[in-house]
């Protein structure tokens, strides 16, 4: 082959070479940092851009956007010596592209042991319940340091979470036998005031219903008594109204008297000595005419149920008067039988007797 040809066709590669190293493309939200002879020149923004090739040296680029780094869980002693294993997670963003490769080495190495350090710092302050229930005071404590430590790394630290915090396992067990020691308590607590509040509940209502009952007793007791004492001033009111003659305080005997021979077990029974008094008062109440009044004076004819009624009232009486001289008797007292033969005069006697005085 030529040895022009080969020199002509090196030259054309090493042009394409230079060409190619001279033009940089840097994505959006990265950063490419240039030295020219050994030092810092200027930072490659996103787009197209353009170096001195074998003069300019583009390092690696650097991402702009916010990153996310988790650390491994981190020993830490309380206040009260015990110790915890605390996970945690950041959130940051590189704002300065060249402090962040010339300020510090490794910053992500830097935020993790700054992290640590903080945080035990920030927790050997407190003992383990504070630091199980401040999660957010702890993580404005850490991000609070570690946005002022990292400011000049060009490096701002958005967000810092404690993901967990796990105590030794005596302590777990510890704690758990204690919430459920706390929670049966709250449960004997609870069980207890409601069968205390069932208990005056029912009490109450005891109460309200015995002095409702002795209410309504009382009044029903009134009200009863009034009624009586109205009943017994009326009578006593018409009585005295309608002054009664002793025909019918003996007739009011005479239908007592059935009535003291009534039930199951009555076979005989005593009749009084005043009953023939008053038995002798009925029948003269029967037999005598009774003097007529101007309106009644004009006879009056009678139907036959009217004559049928007088002639029962008439053997009821000859029976009742029959029984009670038998009673007197030296005998003594008998048990009931039929009744004896009518000793009062017939209807019709009676009558014809009524009209012969009249």
């Amino acid at each position: 082959m030529d040895p022009l040809l080969l020199v002509g066709l090196f030259v054309i590669l090493f042009a394409v070479f230079t060409v190619l190293k001279a033009v940089r493309i840097v994505p959006q939200a990265r950063a490419r940092n240039v030295e020219r002879l050994g030092r810092y020149h200027r930072t490659l923004k996103p787009g197209l851009n353009f170096v001195i090739p074998y003069v300019d040296r583009v390092y690696p680029m650097i991402d702009l956007r916010e990153q996310v780094v988790s650390f491994r869980p981190q020993p830490v002693i309380t206040e009260d010596n015990l110790v915890v294993e605390i996970d945690t997670v950041l959130y940051f963003q590189v704002t300065d592209p060249r402090a962040a490769a010339y300020e510090i080495a490794n910053y992500i190495q830097a935020i993790e042991q700054l992290t640590v350090t903080t945080m035990r710092n920030v927790i050997g302050s407190m003992d383990l319940e504070k630091t199980l229930t401040s999660r957010d005071t702890i993580n404005s404590q850490l991000r609070g340091v570690l946005d002022e430590a990292t400011g000049k790394w060009g490096i701002r630290v958005n967000r810092v979470e404690v993901k967990a915090i796990d105590p030794p396992k005596t302590i777990k067990d510890a704690m758990e036998k204690q919430m459920r020691a706390e929670r049966d308590k709250r449960a004997a607590i609870l069980n207890a005031e409601g069968q205390r509040q069932s208990q005056i509940l029912t009490a109450e209502g005891d109460k309200q219903s015995r002095i409702l009952r002795a209410e309504g007793q009382r009044s029903a007791a009134i009200l009863e008594a009034e009624g009586q004492s109205r009943a017994i001033d009326q009578v006593f009111q018409a009585v005295h109204r309608n002054d009664p003659d002793p025909k019918l305080l003996a007739y009011q005997y005479l239908q007592v008297l059935p009535q003291l021979a009534q039930g199951s077990g009555n076979t005989f029974w005593v009749i009084p000595s005043e009953v023939t008094s008053a038995l002798q008062g009925v029948s003269k109440a029967f037999t005598e005419a009774l003097p007529q009044s101007p309106a009644t004076r004009d006879e009056v004819p009678h139907s036959a149920e009217m004559d049928a009624e007088i002639a029962r009232a008439s053997e009821a009486a000859a029976e009742a008067v029959a029984d009670a001289q038998e009673a007197e008797s030296p005998n003594g007292p008998r048990q009931l039988t039929q009744a004896a033969p009518d000793p009062f005069p017939t209807l019709a006697e009676e009558q014809d007797r009524s009209r012969q005085e009249h």
